[in-house]
């Protein structure tokens, strides 16, 4: 099965760009129950949360339009987002802002050096701020 750019994190976290119907179908095949989408609705050309309700996924938009958006709410809001059991899959449109986020997260909430975060962002897709 191939599913775009996908990251398999650690855990339970997957991250990518831009996923379509299809990935959303085989991430909840592979037993993925969340998506995170990280894109403002402007962004968006397509129904992706009707989308991910037909495929049995919860859904969960955090809009993050511009760097000023990668900040302490942001971060809590994503935090808040993963907590569970559930398989999660986190997107924006390359994976470049979700690395951005979860680096956020893992330096303020889950005790990541600065150094541990942003590596743990570069592996969710962090290629530039």
């Amino acid at each position: 099965m191939t599913i775009g750019d996908i990251r398999f994190i650690e855990g339970r976290l997957y991250c990518m760009g831009q996923p379509d119907h299809e990935d959303l179908q085989a991430l909840a095949r592979k037993g993925v129950r969340r998506v995170i989408n990280l894109r403002p609705h402007s962004e968006l050309n397509w129904d992706e949360a009707a989308c991910a309700a037909t495929c049995g996924l919860d859904y969960i938009n955090i809009p993050v339009a511009t760097p000023a958006d990668l900040d302490r709410t942001h971060a809590t809001a994503l935090r808040e987002a993963l907590q569970g059991d559930a398989h999660v899959l986190v997107h924006c449109g390359t994976a470049n802002r979700v690395g951005a986020l979860l680096a956020l997260v893992a330096a303020w909430d889950w005790g990541h050096s600065p150094e541990s975060a942003l590596e743990l962002g570069r592996r969710a897709g962090l290629a530039a701020l």
